[in-house]
């Protein structure tokens, strides 16, 4: 420790400046409790990824919701953002709970994790709806293949001919559950591996941008049931067989624009909150806002054997569900009884059609 000639006293060394995001928050302000799942679980490195991308885009903790359903995936929102409100519905059911709160509070950004059992399995159903009514969510598949509470047993979304660690072989087809949001309606769709930090990252920045249903379903290996060989959900296979249909690059709407690309090789959508969304085309002949060619896509690198990754659908255009309502300004939640109840007046006409 440094000190003066003139006391000898000791001069305290300058502490470095701690570093905070445009609201002035630290990245601390996004963290949540600590992981309770296996060690070198995927669902961890997104829950990082979710942390830095809401610290990134200065997102106040306080105007999230997170909303899950049943699974390991559904466990993942008590290890981020602890000051945001929370809500873990039951199994397959996150849906119906995710929209029934935006239309509560449709100020409010929404975050729903799920997995691809509680999502393509019983929760089907539920996730067919809000695609079609494009619920404004980003909605997180953290799909690893298999049931990780119940002892590894093949998903919805387990590929033909995937092992499990018994010798089990899956002889069902699978569901993609991104081309099945893209046929419904959702309007951002993409998939994303957990090991690669600055795809995902990149992906989920623009999501919240996004004003809309966005799908992301996310690759990420179950350490304990499906990470053998013989698997195509492991970190090996993965490494072998993903293929990035774009390069993703992310521009917020509150930092100037000032990126060189090549024209005619980059494809540039504008986000709802002006922020700027830039593909870099791997393929030349994709294009991210035509539906038919994004499903091709997905079908053909399947009966390849391959993994497309990136973000294969984008639609800003389309009003979102709550914009088709056309809902007062005001959180109906917050709204007075003599607002949102019928008067008497109001009940006897229309019980007067019905006779």
């Amino acid at each position: 420790m440094a000190t003066t000639p003139a006391t000898s006293a000791p001069v305290e060394a300058p502490k470095p400046a701690v570093k905070t995001n445009r609201i002035g928050l630290q990245v601390l302000d996004y963290r949540g409790g600590k992981t309770t799942l296996c060690a070198g679980c995927g669902h961890n490195a997104i829950s990082e990824r979710i942390i830095d991308a809401f610290y990134e885009m200065g997102v106040k903790p306080e105007r999230l919701m997170k909303l899950s359903g049943i699974g390991c995936s559904s466990k993942s929102p008590a290890y981020f953002m602890s000051r945001s409100h929370s809500f873990n519905s039951v199994h397959g059911r996150m849906p119906s709970v995710a929209t029934g709160a935006q239309l509560a509070n449709r100020t409010m950004k929404a975050l729903g994790v799920s997995g691809d059992g509680d999502t393509a399995s019983i929760g089907v159903g539920q996730f067919v709806h809000m695609m079609r009514r494009n619920v404004p969510i980003i909605y997180v598949i953290e799909d690893n293949g298999v049931y990780g509470l119940t002892k590894g047993q093949f998903s919805a979304t387990a590929d033909i001919g995937s092992k499990l660690k018994t010798g089990v072989i899956n002889d069902l087809p699978p569901i993609d559950t991104c081309a099945l949001a893209i046929q419904l309606g959702a309007t951002f769709v993409g998939r994303s591996f957990s090991g690669d930090k600055k795809q995902l990252l990149a992906m989920l920045k623009a999501a919240i941008a996004h004003n809309g249903t966005v799908v992301l379903d996310v690759i990420s290996p179950c350490v304990t049931f499906n990470d053998h060989e013989g698997s195509t959900r492991s970190y090996k296979y993965m490494q072998e067989h993903e293929e990035a249909i774009s390069e993703v690059g992310f521009v917020p709407h509150f930092q100037e624009i000032d990126v060189e690309y090549d024209p005619g090789t980059t494809i540039n959508v504008e986000m709802h909150d002006g922020s700027h969304l830039r593909l870099r085309k791997l393929h030349e002949d994709f294009n991210p806002t035509d539906r038919i060619a994004a499903i091709s896509a997905l079908m053909t690198a399947h009966a390849k054997d391959e993994v497309l990754t990136g973000i294969f659908y984008v639609d800003t255009k389309k009003p979102s569900f709550t914009e088709m309502l056309n809902l007062v300004d005001e959180p109906l939640g917050t709204l007075p009884d003599e607002r949102v109840r019928p008067g008497k007046a109001v009940l006897d006409e229309v019980m007067q059609r019905l006779m």
